[in-house]
């Protein structure tokens, strides 16, 4: 530093920090060979305070305010000193601005999941992710315990070192919590405020303020997140037995709409067979199959509408001979009227009767 340097610097007598970074959490006031003026003015604004260091030792801490530098508005830093004669010549000492604002929107996030006693799935792991506000309450603290010598430390530095704090308190903080991982996503902003205060204590021996601590997603390995979804889809379904059964109910109408599906609806009739099975031995025992479904067929008899018959009427209809196989019937879900022959549901009702006797 050239000799127009160091007069520019002895004459300054305003002592302040207009910060033009957004994220400088400490500046370090600079002067040649840290020589403050006698009666000099100190500016303090609003969101900062000034710390003064004296020989390596913190003697004063300052508020929002403008302060002259005499004897009388310094007397640790005089005590300190035992000057003898006014305090009129410049004086050595460090001065430390501290941004007392809060700074917004940090990130936090676990690296590695978090192992958690869940009261009802048991051991799970989790992931979890959010944001927080901060402000320094405690600028001396923060000087001993974070900063020490750095003339200008910014958020960064010291964003690391809050996220391992934060990460490091988690899992006990969950686990205190009681809550449910099936209760989480729905009290995330319980969860928040639970954490910032097991926490608190934490930061303020740092001298930091945890105002907000914001979750904004606890998720869990993504094959506990498939079983999950699973007993999420069974809940759903309720009775499987009556899922089972309404499921063949609407294979069968829908089936039955076909004229050329009546096969199919004989299918529907056995699957609804198994799937009551199986859904009785879910329950801890065999159901009944639902019923089969019944014939109702009517039959054109000497040119008039006869019916309708189930399978027992129409095999009746078949041994009198009124029922050939090129008679016309029809039932509902039929476009129109069919020779027997045609319906393949049919095919059992002549294939009970017995043949014509022979001849004698």
């Amino acid at each position: 530093m050239g000799i127009f340097d160091r007069l520019k610097q002895e004459l300054v007598d305003i002592i302040q920090f207009l910060d033009d970074t957004n994220n400088t959490l400490v500046y370090r006031f600079e002067r040649f060979n840290n020589e403050i003026k006698y009666g000099a003015k100190l500016v303090v604004r609003e969101g900062q305070s000034a710390v003064f260091i004296n020989e390596g030792k913190l003697a004063d801490v300052y508020g929002p305010g403008t302060y002259t530098l005499t004897t009388q508005n310094l007397p640790i830093l005089a005590t300190l000193k035992g000057w003898k004669y006014g305090f009129e010549s410049p004086f050595k000492a460090e001065v430390y601005f501290i941004s007392t604002r809060q700074f917004t929107d940090m990130k936090w996030g676990t690296m590695n999941p978090v192992i958690v006693r869940d009261p009802e799935f048991g051991p799970v792991r989790l992931r979890a992710f959010g944001t927080y506000a901060m402000r320094v309450k405690d600028p001396a603290a923060f000087i001993r315990e974070i900063v020490g010598t750095d003339g200008r430390f910014t958020v960064d530095e010291v964003s690391n070192q809050l996220r391992n704090v934060i990460v490091s308190n988690l899992g006990d903080a969950l686990g205190e919590s009681k809550l449910s991982i099936m209760d989480m996503s729905a009290r995330y902003k319980e969860m928040g405020d639970f954490l910032r205060d097991q926490m608190k204590d934490g930061f303020e021996k740092l001298g930091i303020e945890l105002t907000m601590m914001l979750v904004e997603n606890i998720s869990l390995p993504p094959e506990v997140e498939q079983a999950m979804d699973k007993r999420s889809s069974m809940g759903v379904l309720g009775n499987l037995d009556q899922y089972t059964k309404f499921q063949a109910a609407e294979a069968m109408r829908d089936a039955a709409k076909n004229p050329g599906g009546a096969g199919m609806v004989m299918g529907m009739g056995v699957g609804s067979m198994l799937g009551g099975q199986v859904a009785g031995a879910a329950a801890g025992g065999m159901a009944s199959p639902p019923p089969m479904p019944t014939m109702a067929f009517y039959v054109a008899i000497n040119n008039a509408q006869a019916g309708p018959f189930d399978a027992g009427g129409l095999r009746a209809k078949v041994a009198s001979g009124e029922l050939t196989k090129e008679t016309l019937v029809w039932k509902q879900g039929m476009a129109t009227w069919a020779a027997a022959k045609d319906v393949p549901e049919l095919a059992s009702v002549f294939g009970s009767a017995p043949p014509p006797l022979p001849p004698r």
